[in-house]
This record gives C-alpha cells, sequence and structure tokens, in this order.
C-alpha cells in the first residue's frame, strides 16, 4: 500500500490550541484522524486528545494487520474515546465533562471508510471535484422534527463527551482512485473557505504543500478572530509511485504518528463489546446535567 500523507496545525486567533491529529498504519491498512475540542467546556485540548489516543489503540488491537469490519471498528472506538472523557471528569469530579469533535477515516483494500461526531469534516477529492463530504452536526437535530428548522452553523447537538450518547454517522466503504486526496479538518479550516475553495486547494498540491495553502488562506480569511486550524491530507498513490510526506513534511506542532504497534504495547483502559460501553456510558452520565450547547458566541475550538 502506499500513499502520501502530512498534517499541519496552527493556533490561529486563539491563546491555545485544542486541536489534535494523528495518522496511525499498518502494511495493509491507515488510520486518519482529527479532534476539535470544544471551547465553553473545560479541558478541550484534553477530550481531543484523549479521543485520538483512544482511537489509535483501538486500531493497534484490531488492525492485525487489517481491521476486519470497518462500521463496528468506528463505533466501538468512538464508543470507548466517549466512556474515557466521561470517566475522566467522574474520576476527577468535574461538574461538566471535556467535549471534542472527530473525524476518522479507514484506508484499506483499496477502500476508503469514515465516520465522524460534531463539525470536524473529511473532504474526498478527485481532479477539481468533491466526490463526498461529512455533514456536520450543527444546527437542529434533524433526528427530532419538534425542533425549529433555525440554522446555527456553530450549535452542535452531538459531540464526544457529552453525557448523551454520541451519535456517529459512518459512509459506506467506497473504492478509491490513484491521485484521489483526503482532507481531515476541524472547523477553524473549512469555516473560511468554500467547497470549491478547499477541492482546488489541495486537487494539484501534495498534502505538506496543500495543507500549508489551506491553512495559511484560512488564516488570511478569518484575520485575528481564527479559530484552531488543522488539516490532515492523505493522497491515495498507485503502486508504482511512491511519495512519503509522512517522513518529510509534518509540522511537529500538529500531533504525533504511530509508527506499526509493537507486540507488547499496551491496550487502552477499556476493552468492552458495544453493549457494554453503552450500558457504562448510561450509568457515568447520569453524573452530569444537561449538556450545554456550544455556540458561536462562546465557542473557543
Amino acid at each position: 500500500m502506499t500513499f502520501s500523507v502530512a498534517q499541519t496545525s496552527r493556533i490561529g486567533g486563539r491563546d491555545l490550541n485544542e486541536d489534535r491529529s494523528a495518522y496511525c498504519y499498518t502494511a495493509q491498512a491507515v488510520l486518519l484522524l482529527v479532534a476539535d475540542g470544544l471551547g465553553g467546556y473545560p479541558l478541550g485540548e484534553v477530550a481531543a486528545q484523549m479521543a485520538v489516543d483512544c482511537m489509535v489503540a483501538c486500531f493497534r488491537r484490531h488492525a492485525t494487520p487489517r481491521v476486519a469490519d470497518g462500521k463496528a471498528f468506528f463505533t466501538r472506538a468512538f464508543l470507548t474515546a466517549h466512556y474515557e472523557i466521561l470517566r475522566y471528569a467522574v474520576v476527577r469530579s468535574m461538574a461538566t465533562p471535556p467535549r471534542t469533535t472527530l473525524v476518522a477515516a479507514l484506508v484499506q483494500d483499496g477502500q476508503v471508510q469514515w465516520a465522524h461526531c460534531g463539525d470536524s469534516r473529511l473532504y474526498w477529492v478527485r481532479n477539481d471535484a468533491v466526490l463526498a463530504r461529512t455533514v456536520d452536526h450543527a444546527g437542529p437535530d434533524r433526528r427530532h422534527n419538534a425542533q425549529a428548522d433555525v440554522p446555527q452553523r456553530h450549535v452542535l447537538y452531538t459531540c464526544v463527551g457529552a453525557p448523551t450518547l454520541p451519535r456517529i454517522d459512518m459512509s459506506q466503504a467506497a473504492a478509491l482512485e490513484p491521485g484521489d486526496k483526503l482532507l481531515l479538518c476541524s472547523d477553524g479550516l473549512w469555516g473560511p473557505l468554500s467547497d470549491m475553495e478547499i477541492a482546488r486547494g489541495i486537487a494539484h498540491l501534495p498534502p505538506h504543500a496543500a495543507n500549508e495553502t489551506l491553512v495559511q488562506r484560512a488564516y488570511r480569511l478569518a484575520g485575528a478572530r481564527s479559530d484552531n486550524l488543522t488539516a490532515l491530507a492523505f493522497e491515495w498513490q498507485p503502486a508504482q509511485k511512491s511519495i512519503d510526506d509522512a517522513q518529510t513534511g509534518l509540522d511537529d506542532a500538529s500531533g504525533w504518528v504511530c509508527e506499526p504497534t509493537p507486540p507488547d504495547a499496551a491496550d487502552p483502559p477499556t476493552d468492552m463489546d458495544e453493549n457494554e460501553l453503552i450500558a457504562a456510558i448510561t450509568t457515568l452520565r447520569g453524573t452530569f446535567g444537561h449538556p450545554v450547547e456550544r455556540t458561536s458566541a462562546t465557542s473557543s475550538e
């Protein structure tokens, strides 16, 4: 499997960077991750880092060397991250738990599959066109018809770490073609840019250059009010072509790379199936009150 990947993160106009990104891989599978800790709640950066850590730990356990069932993997990994954040808050007697968005992509068998919770996005670009992107979990929850249809882009109705169970939207696995690009990013990057600008920015540049181009443009447009800006770009290559920005193009501030797991690596503290995780989350969430929505007035991701 041959691919090119790079990640970049900037603090923007904030006092703290609460974004996290990472990727890890085996000989047959790659996992890409971006998390954006929610401002207006305590320790968003901790929630984002915990989400990334849990996803990587689950990948280490289940990618042997490929993941047998992508949807089962995403469900278990997202719920594990959710549980661990709630447990972190309970152990520390926090009045409200930290929270984060999370978007993940799994590439294996020449296919991509993704999952997300919140408003961090995945873009799948071919040539100059966006083939697919995630739909933000923002504004009224469309599962509940009783809610008023009021456009509120900055109000999330689900995230990882809130007292309620997270909504996890997952795609079907879809075949990649040589040269296809994936971009995972926080809302600080996509907010100032149109889908067309993002597609054009990533389509004809290698991942590291694409990240830098998009981050700089988004920052210039947002100005001093810029949110944290994080981009993780991935290019699927034909077998005869090898470009590896993983070794040459990383911004050290953006996160870290997980190399293939050594056999004696420690497992994450949680090793429960989906039903056990849901039961544990239900027990923990009774400790907290109703979640408070993040709005544009209080957001500081």
